[in-house]
């Protein structure tokens, strides 16, 4: 009965087979998913006690958004989470390079330093930094860049960041990027940032630490600020906003950070009095109520299409074995048809838009065509199951996203078929 859904879906009976393999495998894998989930649902739930949620936090405001009880209280229970001082969660934040953006420009000043300790950020903060020429990037504010590449294994490369931290006494603020953006490197765990951190801070206890925590939240049952990172920043519209989320970016941390980024965000004077919620709170409240097992759903999404892709032979990080530190699984296909072709076939499992291909095309932020293929709720949401990349080489595409896991699982069968259809891949 379930492969006949399938295959009314598009499915074929070889490809489902195939599927069902590798989940026979799995299901020791997806118990500690749903254990982890099962631990930051009831943080959550914990928070918002706390913080006594009320029916009154649903109701919004507008105007100025004076005196709003939902959007005070939301941050508290963000803060609570996240175990921060401060937490700042607005829809006004577009996105999540917006909300790192607004971090970095809050908290740097003219003739600072911003180090990147973990390599070259992604790909739209290069011009938010000036390493593109961008209007209103840091450059043009007088705030110069320095980074250390990883070593060719992945990990931080300790010797030339404490020269680095040694020889440039400017520098203010260190951002560690949490997630592999468009990269193949691995993920860093929570506890190789708290590692990180720790390194930083006994040589320059000054630096404040941000961590760039998109498609991280709820993977693990720490954050970056359970290990001594000064902010965390992150989307909405991914893990934390549980799908439900329409817009929105946060930044958690300690007090003085959160504080100059309200005033960046709003206006000197205002700081964080200011910003109706208008009727978009019940959202922000169930969305992240929700996130944990959205997120779960998400991973189980990621290790399936880590363990079908690497059995067919292709380069997949994480393999399909390896802890898992984010929602982001990325397949090499070295040539753009394979890239294309599994876009299209999770483009052809959305609920919304299956019956529309997608194409690469020129974005804004990127130096290379990308693709994107997300037939979602919310538009461009990456916790709903989507796929990009950019067509260059090694020519990988990075999967994420799933509100659940039934559909997470058509999306990644229907990325084989479409690759069998193609001849890209053949079964055996």
């Amino acid at each position: 009965m379930e492969s006949k859904i399938y295959e009314e879906l598009g499915i074929s009976k070889e490809v489902f087979e195939f599927g069902q393999k590798i989940l026979d495998g799995l299901k020791e894998r997806f118990e500690k998913i749903d254990e982890t989930a099962e631990f930051n649902q009831l943080k959550v739930l914990k928070a918002m006690q706390e913080n006594k949620v009320s029916e009154a936090c649903l109701l919004g405001t507008t105007g100025y958004g004076y005196n709003d009880l939902g959007r005070e209280t939301l941050e508290k229970v963000y803060a609570s989470v996240f175990h921060t001082e401060d937490a700042l969660v607005r829809p006004q934040i577009t996105c999540g390079t917006h909300a790192l953006a607004l971090a970095l420009m809050s908290n740097l000043r003219p003739f600072d330093i911003l180090f990147s300790p973990a390599g070259k950020p992604y790909d739209t903060l290069e011009e938010v930094i000036g390493i593109r020429d961008s209007k209103g990037s840091l450059k043009e504010y007088g705030i110069d860049y320095i980074q250390t590449d990883l070593l060719p294994d992945g990990s931080f490369d300790y010797d030339s960041i404490k020269e680095v931290l040694l020889n440039n006494d400017k520098i203010k603020l260190a951002t560690i990027q949490r997630s592999k953006g468009y990269q193949t490197r691995p993920t860093f765990s929570v506890e190789k940032i708290g590692q990180l951190i720790r390194f930083i801070k006994d040589i320059r206890p000054d630096v404040i630490c941000m961590v760039d925590n998109c498609y991280g939240e709820f993977v693990q049952r720490i954050e970056p600020t359970d290990v001594g990172a000064d902010m965390v920043v992150g989307s909405l519209i991914k893990n934390p906003g549980g799908g439900l989320a329409p817009i929105g970016g946060y930044i958690a941390g300690k007090k003085e950070c959160v504080e100059n980024a309200a005033y960046r965000l709003t206006s000197p004077g205002l700081g964080k009095e200011v910003g109706a919620s208008l009727g978009i709170l019940p959202a922000f409240y169930q969305g992240f109520f929700l996130a944990p097992t959205v997120t779960a759903s998400a991973l189980k999404g990621a290790i399936f299409a880590a363990n079908i892709y690497e059995k067919l032979g292709f380069s997949v990080i994480p393999n399909g074995s390896e802890e898992r530190f984010d929602i982001i699984q990325a397949v090499t296909f070295g040539k753009p048809e394979g890239v294309i072709a599994f876009c299209e076939g999770v483009q052809a499992a959305a609920p919304v838009d299956s019956f529309v291909t997608p194409e690469p095309w020129d974005m804004p932020g990127y130096d290379a065509q990308v693709i994107m293929a997300a037939g979602a709720f919310v538009s461009g949401s990456s916790i709903e199951l989507s796929a990009d990349g950019p067509i260059k080489e090694p020519y990988s595409v990075f999967f994420q996203g799933g509100l659940t896991w039934p559909h997470a699982k058509l999306g990644i069968l229907k990325t084989l078929q479409r690759l069998v259809d193609k001849g890209i891949v053949v079964l055996q």
